[in-house]
């Protein structure tokens, strides 16, 4: 199985002083330099714990979608942090456009294969990545809202913010809502079910993320473009999901991210 591994992102709330936290040296020079892929998490940078889940789930090829001034990460993974379990290449998206737009830099990587897609800045758990490999076509984990409060130590206000998704009686994905109001989980109340981005793909999405509109932030996201896919009539399967889910998108995030990984020594 192939995985794309999106690190385009400006990182702009990781660069944000005001987000008041107590960070090493080495931290804050990667939060200033909005590299939250590259944050020291004890003595590993953040992607290593990424990729040594995708490599427990069964992947073995890795693609990160990288801006064109990626040498941090590249002399990193080609010297003393080449992993042993995954082989990595790059793909270059040359304008921090969206999530839609970095998905298409990795199509000459992907092909006519399946493939995972997951952002850098959060760690899932292998089992639930386990899952997605083993779908036999498109698919994402459901996750509950006040599971994700209780087991990844999100506040609510977080959560609220994550994109709502609606399925059928079989589980399939009908509707995806990227940016909801706070009424929209009000209502749906603590078993409204959410996606937490990361997904499994085939060449299908490519075609989406192509045509997709730009939305109301000025980029060309990747929840829309599955919504174009499913509208397009690709089926995406969903499954009920548990476990924490970290999320590096914040300086505030650092000390929680590195207290729960702590006793984890990752393998890539």
């Amino acid at each position: 199985m192939k995985a794309v591994l999106l690190a385009r992102g400006l990182g702009s709330r990781m660069r944000h002083e005001g987000d008041a936290a107590a960070l090493t040296a080495s931290q804050a020079a990667a939060a200033a330099a909005g590299s939250k892929g590259m944050m020291p998490i004890g003595s590993r940078p953040f992607l290593d714990y990424v990729l040594s889940a995708l490599a427990d789930a069964g992947c073995r090829s890795v693609c990160i979608v990288v801006a064109p001034d990626h040498a941090a990460i590249r002399d990193y993974y080609d010297g003393v942090g080449a992993p042993t379990r995954l082989r990595i290449e790059y793909a270059i998206q040359p304008m921090a456009d969206g999530t839609a737009c970095a998905v298409l830099s990795a199509e000459a990587y992907a092909g006519r294969d399946s493939f995972l897609v997951l952002n850098s800045d959060n760690l899932y758990p292998a089992a639930v990545l386990r899952r997605l490999v083993k779908l036999d076509g498109p698919g994402l984990p459901a996750y509950e809202r006040d599971s994700l409060v209780e087991e990844s130590g999100f506040p609510l206000e977080r959560v609220a913010s994550f994109a709502a998704i609606e399925i059928d009686k079989n589980g399939y994905l009908t509707r995806i809502i990227e940016k909801p109001e706070r009424q929209y989980y009000d209502a749906a109340g603590p078993r409204a079910l959410i996606s937490m981005n990361v997904w499994r793909f085939d060449y299908r999405i490519f075609g989406a993320c192509r045509d997709v509109a730009v939305s109301s932030r000025g980029e060309y996201e990747l929840p829309e473009a599955v919504g174009l896919a499913v509208q397009r009539g690709v089926k995406f399967k969903t499954f009920r999901a548990g476990g924490p889910v970290l999320d590096l998108s914040r300086r505030s995030d650092v000390a929680l991210v590195g207290a729960r990984l702590a006793a984890v020594e990752p393998r890539p």
